[in-house]
């Protein structure tokens, strides 16, 4: 028996979907971002060198449009540094040196711990010693120049708090590449599982030819009408098989993996759209209240295809019955447009969130049902619905012909 680790909940949730809501409007907006950020603190050193400067220099005659000037450099060049930041480090460097020779020993000199978080992020590590070769310089020459204590007590501390901002986006690359891994992982579990899925589908169809074709060799000889149906039922199989095989090869030669599944692996027969009530009624027996509409299908689907849209609607549920909290209902409705079949899974809950230590990562499940979409050329949206709150799974595939439509 296994317990799930509670998710976030109190203030701590609250933060993460602020952080995550963050992040997408910064992936979808990187530009804008940059602006206001840039504007910010080009504003706050504006501030400084009207006049606050003067209370951490060596020099508080220094002229005005030198320390305006300096300042500029120092906050400007945070606007790509993200696309370019060790050239913002080198430009923001030469203004912290003339900060220093002068003596205004400018407060925005700081804000070169920026860039520096960015190429600990994006760079190779190597670029970390082009950034102390970048940054020591100015420091190392305000010390001398202006002896008003020892020259450590101006060097340290400042080297310390950007190796300590260098560390910072060191942990975050590797979280993030931590991530990335895990994606990748499950996406190759995944092909592997409908490569499992497939040789059974493909299997069935291979062995129905095999009867068909031993069948159509006894009727020949007394019923050639009846043998004639045979070799077309044939063809009409051998034509599926033939299609969910390409498939198959698609997606092993996107990319190679080694399936990790024993060799014992289960064989049994493989749920298509018939079987959707017994999911549903398993997944009320858990706690979700689901509400249905499932419409008559006025053209049958491949068993690969419906396999594609039971495994779609059972992660949609999972997924609900975890992260949308308590009182949640779901709604799955299943259409049939005229070539296509489209799900959707609506939920009112809260949607997803980032998990607690011990529970799966948010998108390893989207990443499972996108494959296996794309497996049918089909498209699959997930996000919240256009009215209301909750979260909301929509897949569509188009209609591929099975030996039923043939001979019907």
């Amino acid at each position: 028996m296994t317990t799930e680790t509670p998710g976030p909940t109190g203030p701590s949730r609250y933060v993460q979907r602020a952080l995550a809501r963050s992040r997408a409007f910064d992936r979808a907006r990187p530009q804008l971002w940059d602006t206001a950020l840039t504007a910010g603190w080009t504003l706050a050193a504006l501030v400084d060198a009207a006049g606050g400067w003067r209370n951490t220099a060596r020099d508080p005659s220094v002229a005005p449009w030198l320390v305006l000037t300096t300042t500029l450099v120092l906050s400007v060049p945070l606007y790509w540094r993200r696309r370019r930041p060790m050239a913002a480090l080198a430009v923001m460097a030469g203004g912290a040196l003339v900060s220093a020779i002068s003596g205004a020993f400018l407060q925005a000199a700081f804000l070169q711990a920026i860039p520096v978080f960015h190429i600990a992020l994006n760079r190779p590590p190597r670029a970390l010693l082009w950034s102390a070769a970048l940054i020591v310089p100015p420091l190392v020459t305000g010390a001398l120049r202006w002896q008003a204590e020892t020259w450590d007590v101006h060097v340290v501390p400042n080297l310390w708090a950007y190796a300590i901002v260098a560390l910072l986006g060191i942990t975050v690359r590797s979280r993030r590449e931590e991530r990335e891994q895990e994606v990748r992982l499950a996406a190759a579990a995944e092909r592997a599982r409908i490569a499992r899925e497939m040789h059974d589908i493909i299997g069935h169809n291979l062995s129905v030819i095999t009867g068909l074709a031993d069948g159509g060799r006894y009727a020949a000889a007394k019923n050639p009408e009846r043998a004639a149906q045979a070799l077309d039922a044939i063809g009409t199989t051998s034509r599926q098989a033939l299609g969910e095989l390409r498939r198959l090869l698609g997606v092993l030669r996107e990319e190679e993996t080694r399936s990790t599944a024993p060799e014992s692996a289960e064989r049994a027969p493989q749920p298509g759209l018939a079987d959707l009530p017994a999911l549903v009624e398993g997944v009320r027996t858990a706690g979700l209240r689901v509400r249905t509409e499932l419409s008559s299908a006025p053209h049958a689907l491949s068993p690969g295809a419906q396999l594609t849209v039971y495994r779609v609607a059972q992660e949609a549920l999972t997924n609900t019955l975890k992260h949308a909290g308590e009182g949640a209902e779901s709604t799955m409705t299943l259409t049939y447009g005229p070539g296509s079949v489209t799900l959707t899974v609506t939920d009112t809950g809260r949607g997803p969130t980032d998990p607690a230590p011990g529970q799966d990562r948010p998108g390893q499940g989207l990443v499972g049902m996108r494959e296996r979409a794309a497996l049918y050329e089909g498209t699959l949206e997930c996000g919240p619905p256009r009215e209301g709150g909750g979260w909301q799974v929509r897949l569509t595939l188009p209609h591929h012909p099975t030996p039923e439509d043939s001979t019907s």
